[in-house]
């Protein structure tokens, strides 16, 4: 303002935050919300870093429990993260891994680096953005208990006795200095974990609500069958056939699994999936599946003579009309773009999604004539309409 003596900017105004402090005063860059949808964010991180156990065949449950005082408890029958005053040395501790930002560890195998969250900021943001957290760890016949409080340890980890069973559980309690809700959905955390274990075959969950001992529930999603469990669940479908299959290409450095079924609606349902994480804004992926859809179906149209020289192809709109379909692909190193990072960028998945629909398809097309003809039939009343 005038007669204000103007402002000086050197060295000294220049503030750093070290650590999880800078998580604390600026949470909605690192969980996206301070409101339900933040305040789950932490239950998904924790969970992902389970899920990772698995994928990494070290772990083959997770238990997920809402508790009466407010807690959230995730727990796996894994090996026991490693703890540094145990003297375990087959990772990072989870010393570490609870007070570092994009702390993770090599993962054992191929399959275990499509997690969606080996190097992301991890169990140190649920930590820092928890009033309380306790970790529990069982290994080598021992019971080892970490404690924080707002990120910061309130003693040095601790052997509390004897063990039975191996596994790691994660409780923590979210500040209420930060959310501005500390009301858990039940609904919200059940339809999320249960799309992980479509997503993952490998999972199994269970999410069990005790905060009303009078009403408890209790859900378990475990389905074998990957995404064509997702899609037999769907609608109502004219196409006996529920087509599926998952394809690995060294060319993206990943895998690919599709799941798709014509159904009696007029309505298109194709979601997408990159390292388990929804793509709403779809991108290299979805595209791919949709090229690769209307090769397959066009030139089967064509080869037997349902589509005269003179006719034009099928549209993508009339081929995917009452389509339902789940589009997923798991990447060492997904490219997700956008504001929101739900578009995928990666440029060689495109070309593998594509091959990799119109193989499968094409050959779906001509085993199965019968049914074959029922789509195309279906497709070219669409197309006169």
């Amino acid at each position: 303002m005038v007669g204000e003596e103007p402002k000086t900017y050197d060295a000294s105004t220049i503030v750093v935050l070290e650590g999880l402090e800078a998580v604390r005063k600026r949470p909605g860059m690192y969980i996206g919300s301070i409101g339900e949808r933040g305040l789950h964010h932490l239950v998904f991180v924790v969970a992902e870093h389970a899920l990772n156990e698995i994928l990494d065949g070290t772990a083959g449950r997770v238990e997920i429990t809402l508790t009466a005082d407010g807690a959230i408890r995730v727990a796996d029958d894994g090996t026991g993260l490693p703890v540094e005053h145990a003297d375990h040395s087959d990772g990072p501790p989870l010393e570490t891994r609870l007070t570092e930002l994009c702390c993770g560890v090599q993962p054992a195998n191929r399959r275990s680096l499509f997690g969606s969250n080996h190097f992301g900021v991890g169990l140190a943001v649920v930590n820092a953005l928890s009033g309380r957290l306790t970790a529990e760890v069982r290994r080598d016949g021992a019971r080892w208990v970490l404690e924080y409080e707002r990120g910061v340890a309130v003693a040095a980890p601790a052997r509390t006795g004897p063990a039975d069973g191996i596994g790691t559980a994660i409780i923590f309690w979210p500040d209420a200095e930060i959310f501005e809700t500390l009301e858990f959905s039940f609904d919200a955390l059940a339809e999320r974990l249960k799309e992980l274990a479509f997503l993952n075959r490998d999972l199994d969950i269970t999410l069990t609500d005790d905060r009303d001992p009078a009403m408890p529930q209790v859900v378990r999603f475990h389905f074998p069958g990957g995404l064509k469990d997702h899609i037999a669940e769907q609608g109502t479908f004219f196409l006996s056939d529920l087509i599926g299959f998952e394809r690995e290409y060294s060319d993206m450095e990943g895998t690919v699994e599709v799941a798709l079924r014509w159904c009696d609606s007029r309505e298109e349902r194709i979601t997408s999936y990159a390292n388990s994480l929804p793509t709403p804004c779809g991108g290299t992926h979805e595209l791919g599946f949709r090229d690769g859809l209307a090769a397959a179906v066009n030139g089967y149209a064509r080869e037997q003579q349902l589509l005269t020289p003179y006719d034009p192809d099928f549209t993508p709109t009339q081929l995917t009309a009452g389509l339902t379909a789940v589009v997923s692909v798991k990447l060492d190193h997904p490219e997700l773009e956008g504001p929101t990072r739900g578009r995928l960028g990666n440029a060689p998945v495109h070309a593998c999604v594509t091959q990799a629909v119109q193989d499968h398809l094409t050959t779906w097309l001509h085993t199965n004539p019968a049914q074959a003809t029922t789509v195309l039939t279906r497709i070219s009343m669409t197309a006169r309409n």
